[in-house]
């Protein structure tokens, strides 16, 4: 078995679920690093001692800096049926994000146009009638306190590129360790944000399931909240 494998929650023939290390790519790109799709791949490979290539559907994706759960499908037929389950909103995404500032609300919605600059890879908050501007949406609920960071409960309803990290940052409360979005608030460290809860309808069993994973509690800035009362506050 390869040495690198990443914790795997579940498996069975048709789906795997696992957890994405954070600053790991999702899936190859131009920069040729070490992906999760190539890593898990290569365990398929070796595990079932399967020769030439190995099919993994990339359901969804995490950005590189973003840890947390993540399922890829092992066949195509159930890669398809979990792409309709997200585009019929029945696949829910739930994240932790530490916030530099406190929202004036401790819950609510935020409802965005989005549109991202591939040149730069620069998400930015745009206008309805502007061509290639996407509608965002997100709930968040703040969860604990601590001097002027917050521990955020995060449940997407869209799935934008950086859409988190943009929309907070829009309301003046930007994700710890983000940079390129934090601006004046922006506070050097990993990225503050983790994809901790994964909901679907299995494709084929068409049981509801749910998987977890928590974020790095040993670490800045995540030790200084308590992590797991968040989780089951939801």
């Amino acid at each position: 078995m390869p040495d690198n494998v990443p914790a795997i929650l579940y498996e069975d023939n048709h789906l795997l679920v696992v957890m994405k290390e954070q600053n790991l790519a999702c899936c190859p790109d131009e920069s040729g690093d070490e992906n999760l799709l190539d890593l898990l791949k290569d365990y398929l490979r070796v595990r079932y001692e399967k020769k030439g290539n190995v099919y993994l559907g990339l359901v969804h994706r995490l950005d590189r800096p973003t840890g947390g759960v993540m399922v890829f499908a092992k066949t195509s037929k159930a890669a398809a049926r979990l792409t309709a389950q997200m585009k019929a909103g029945d696949f829910s995404k739930r994240y932790l994000a530490v916030l530099c500032g406190i929202p004036q609300k401790r819950e609510g919605r935020l409802e965005n146009y989005l549109k991202k600059n591939t040149v730069n890879n620069t998400v930015y908050l745009s206008t309805p009638g502007t061509d290639g501007s996407k509608l965002a949406v997100l709930d968040y609920y703040v969860r604990e306190e601590k001097g002027s960071y917050a521990l955020t409960d995060i449940l997407l309803h869209t799935g934008r590129s950086h859409q988190i990290r943009v929309q907070t940052a829009g309301i003046g409360c930007p994700v710890f360790g983000d940079m390129k979005y934090g601006g004046e608030k922006a506070q050097k460290g990993k990225l503050a944000l983790w994809a901790y809860s994964l909901s679907f309808t299995h494709p084929v069993l068409k049981e509801r399931m749910r998987f977890m994973a928590e974020p790095p509690a040993g670490e800045v800035p995540w030790k200084a909240f308590d992590i797991s009362a968040a989780v089951k506050a939801e």
